[in-house]
């Protein structure tokens, strides 16, 4: 099989139905594909291996590329030029038939369209695809029907759509010549194993792919009000939030990927296909700027449900779901893939489940906070639920934890931790009539003044200068930087001030983007590379502490890594400038919209748009 899984991965762009996704890179080929759900086993794989699995689109001869998003969709176009001429392909996982605005999603058929249409001259067209399904460890039967193939193998049956004659060995490869005007249209379909399976005619599939535009654009026009600086950049993030949510129960994975890594050929490779609480109020900030409350208010229904618990035992609350609630994400190893560029182990699943996090309480409280004028349906079970995830921050914030960063050495008093749960007691003093909750107050309070008190005695180093990783550390750790951001200390503040300059000279790389921290061991081998995440809360930080000069610069310098659709990774190669870790990263499109809006605020303060009230 031709092709290897060393492509750069800021090569690919994403498509989603929001059900699943795919990558598809920049000369064609689907090298991610999970059906029919983001945690589903990849049926293309090639990503995470050069056997597990591809679907290639491409001029036959030497070829130029470009590619962008359709307008205000996840619709993806490459244009091709060759010597004989030019052609396009469209690459769109379909929406349901007719959905329109909140519904994207809703009844997503589970396929993948491509439509190729020569634009001028002549060019002949390579297809290849080879389907492997389970992470490549099934190699399917191809059985060969008018209009394409069946592929059987495993749990499903896949039905593979061609109008292209096709030479089937443990692959199926078709070659088709296109003229101006002329166009032939693919699409691959997943079913339970044994269930009818019909293959789509050629208009089926084009209409198909004509309605999916239209019911993104119809979400985009419904959501996308935001009209402050970057505002492209800002609702195409909206639009990766979106594709990046399990629209059966509002969860969104941190990315849509597994075991990219974060250092080329090391072990920090997971499986980020799945919802962490500590995402929750970060990223409802930016769903209500780049989206709109409705998506806001889905996503912390869903993040309510699945972390509720008996209000008695809110303190072993877990960190992170799976995209239906899951709880036990068993971490296994897959062996037989040697994994991208080398990067071993291939992980699914998370042990990190199985951590002690305490910021959970506080990202929790500080989402419910956010929606505070929408809570007024909530059920006294979920009252009690949220007013005992105070008490459990109030009677464990003096506990050690993993923190934030989920470091896999031994627990410590990360300051971050710590921060969070002060928001926690300080979310639910304000919240506490909507929850019935009046009575804890003085209790909460009490708490609030303690959990200040330490940090400010015990999270500051004379020595850094700064607030610091730990308690009596002198490690600086990019995460102090959400203490103005949860208003936990004014961004201006002697301490923070000093804070942010300490972080901005001491985290800083080569690249001029954030480390999350420098020297500390996490419990694992290998460096890894700057992230963007942290880079845009600094940016954040400096525009709350007026310096919006400096924010401007260094937004601009962290939303520079998009690749050329606009997507961000979770960390960028300080050596090199290529992308690390799983990819799109939700939290990374997270920071990018809070920063701008936080940039917006403080360069027109009195402006209404994208209003975060």
């Amino acid at each position: 099989m031709t092709g290897q899984s060393d492509r750069p991965i800021a090569d690919y762009a994403l498509l989603s139905d929001c059900q699943t996704a795919a990558l598809v890179s920049r000369d064609g080929s689907v090298d991610w594909l999970c059906l029919p759900h983001f945690d589903s086993r990849s049926v293309l794989g090639r990503l995470l291996g050069p056997e597990a699995g591809h679907w290639s689109i491409r001029p036959a001869g030497p070829y130029t590329a470009r590619r962008a998003y359709l307008d205000r969709t996840l619709v993806l176009r490459t244009e091709f030029r060759t010597a004989g001429g030019l052609v396009t392909v469209t690459d769109a996982l379909a929406s349901g038939l007719n959905e329109r605005g909140h519904d994207l999603g809703r009844r997503a058929p589970h396929l993948l369209l491509r439509v190729v249409e020569c634009v001028e001259g002549r060019v002949e067209v390579d297809i290849e695809f080879a389907p492997r399904p389970e992470y490549g460890v099934v190699r399917p039967l191809l059985s060969p029907q008018e209009g394409g193939l069946h592929c059987h193998g495993g749990p499903d049956t896949l039905g593979f759509c061609s109008p292209v004659p096709l030479e089937i060995t443990d692959m199926a490869r078709g070659r088709c010549v296109l003229r101006a005007g002329e166009t032939a249209a693919f699409a691959l379909h997943q079913v339970p194993a044994g269930s009818g399976l019909e293959l789509s005619t050629q208009e089926a599939i084009r209409g198909h792919l004509r309605d999916t535009v239209r019911s993104w654009r119809s979400w985009s026009e419904l959501h996308q009000s935001y009209e402050g600086p970057w505002a492209e950049l800002v609702h195409l993030s909206g639009r990766v939030l979106q594709g990046l949510t399990f629209q059966p129960t509002g969860a969104i994975v941190a990315a849509p990927t597994t075991s990219l890594p974060e250092t080329v050929g090391g072990v920090r490779n997971w499986d980020y296909r799945c919802a962490w609480v500590r995402d929750a109020s970060l990223t409802l900030d930016a769903l209500w700027v780049a989206a709109c409350p409705d998506e806001a208010e889905a996503f912390f229904q869903w993040m309510a449900r699945a972390a509720a618990t008996d209000p008695h035992h809110c303190a072993s609350m877990q960190i992170m779901f799976g995209i239906r609630g899951e709880r036990d994400l068993s971490e296994r190893e897959l062996p037989h893939l040697p994994g991208w560029r080398g990067s071993r182990p291939v992980r699914v699943g998370n042990g990190a489940w199985r951590q002690s996090q305490l910021d959970v309480y506080g990202e929790l409280l500080g989402a419910a906070h956010r929606l505070r004028r929408h809570l007024g349906g909530l059920d006294a079970p979920t009252k009690a639920f949220l007013a005992g995830c105070a008490d459990a921050a109030a009677a464990r914030w003096q506990s050690p934890d993993q923190g934030i960063w989920e470091v896999r050495s031994a627990p410590q008093h990360f300051v971050h931790s710590k921060l969070m749960c002060w928001v926690a007691v300080d979310r639910a003093i304000e919240l506490a009539d909507q929850l019935d909750a009046a009575e804890r107050i003085p209790d909460w309070s009490r708490t609030r003044d303690e959990i200040r008190a330490a940090i400010e005695d015990y999270g500051w180093s004379d020595g850094v200068g700064a607030y610091v990783q730990a308690f009596g550390s002198d490690l600086l750790d990019a995460s102090v930087l959400m203490m103005p951001i949860v208003g936990f200390v004014a961004a201006d503040a002697p301490r923070m001030r000093a804070t942010i300059d300490a972080v901005r000279d001491g985290l800083t790389g080569p690249d001029g983007l954030v480390h999350r921290y420098l020297d500390m061991d996490d419990g694992l081998p290998g460096d890894e590379g700057t992230f963007l995440l942290c880079t845009f809360w600094l940016a954040q930080a400096l525009a709350l502490a007026g310096d919006t000069g400096a924010a401007r610069e260094l937004f601009e310098r962290a939303a520079g890594c998009a690749n050329d659709v606009g997507l961000l990774a979770e960390e960028v190669d300080p050596s090199g400038g290529g992308f690390l870790g799983n990819f799109p990263q939700a939290f990374s499109h997270t920071g990018l919209v809070n920063a701008a809006w936080a940039i917006h605020q403080a360069t027109s303060p009195g402006d209404p748009a994208a209003t975060g009230s």
